[in-house]
């Protein structure tokens, strides 16, 4: 699936060992506890993070008390990269969607960890590239894209990591991060009941099962063509 390449991000320091020990060494172990914040809208962003465990929700908050998604952080992903090389302030704010463990690395270490490791930092560079990418597609969904496919794109992207090989692809998948019907709206900019409403039309078209609160995607190439191909 080459035209997905950006939804899969893997982790971070995946056959990098000697990068990742040396982060390791210098960075600082932090437990997050559910709906803790890591950093706030206007800090100074003089660290970025490694996600060992859990996962994140990076948001904005407006001036209506709304606060839309930007990206949910998962386990094996750095986050905190895009202020950390100039110490600007952080544009977004982080916190734990549920418990979760993070590595903070100071701005300083960092960068010396980046001129001696050319792996890591290519890493760094393809990581930026993958989510600028997404950001696009974001942009470019919201404009020309019905909810429907905002939805069922979200979910594939969600269970992306999952589909290593072709097999996979059209095979039952759980989502593997829980989220609410809120949270989903806000990724794709919808609204709660529009989200029940879309989810419930999925069902009936054989892409998805809903089970309790874990959303399957029955056959993610089907759910992928469904994208591509809208029915008329």
């Amino acid at each position: 699936m080459p035209h997905t390449w950006h939804w899969r991000e893997r982790d971070f320091f995946e056959d990098l060992p000697r990068e990742k020990a040396a982060f390791l060494a210098r960075a600082r172990r932090r437990e997050l506890r559910k709906r803790e914040f890591v950093f706030h809208a206007g800090d100074a962003g003089t660290s970025c993070y490694y996600l060992e465990s859990g996962s994140l929700r990076i948001f904005r908050a407006t001036v209506e008390g709304k606060e839309p998604m930007v990206f949910l952080r998962r386990q094996g992903e750095m986050f905190g990269l895009a202020e950390i090389m100039t110490g600007a302030q952080r544009q977004a704010s982080a916190q734990a969607i549920a418990s979760a463990v993070i590595f903070e690395i100071e701005r300083m270490d960092f960068e010396a960890l980046l001129a001696d490791h050319y792996p890591l930092a290519k890493r760094v560079i393809q990581i930026l590239g993958c989510r600028l990418r997404f950001l696009g597609e974001q942009v470019e969904g919201l404009m020309v894209s019905d909810v429907v496919t905002r939805i069922l794109k979200l979910l594939l992207q969600q269970a992306y990591p999952l589909l290593d090989d072709e097999e996979a692809w059209e095979q039952p998948v759980a989502l593997p991060v829980t989220l609410t019907q809120e949270q989903i709206a806000s990724l794709t900019g919808s609204c709660q009941p529009t989200v029940s409403e879309t989810l419930r039309l999925l069902q009936e078209e054989g892409l998805i099962e809903m089970r309790r609160r874990e959303i399957v995607l029955l056959n993610p190439l089907t759910a992928l063509k469904r994208i591509e191909e809208p029915p008329c």
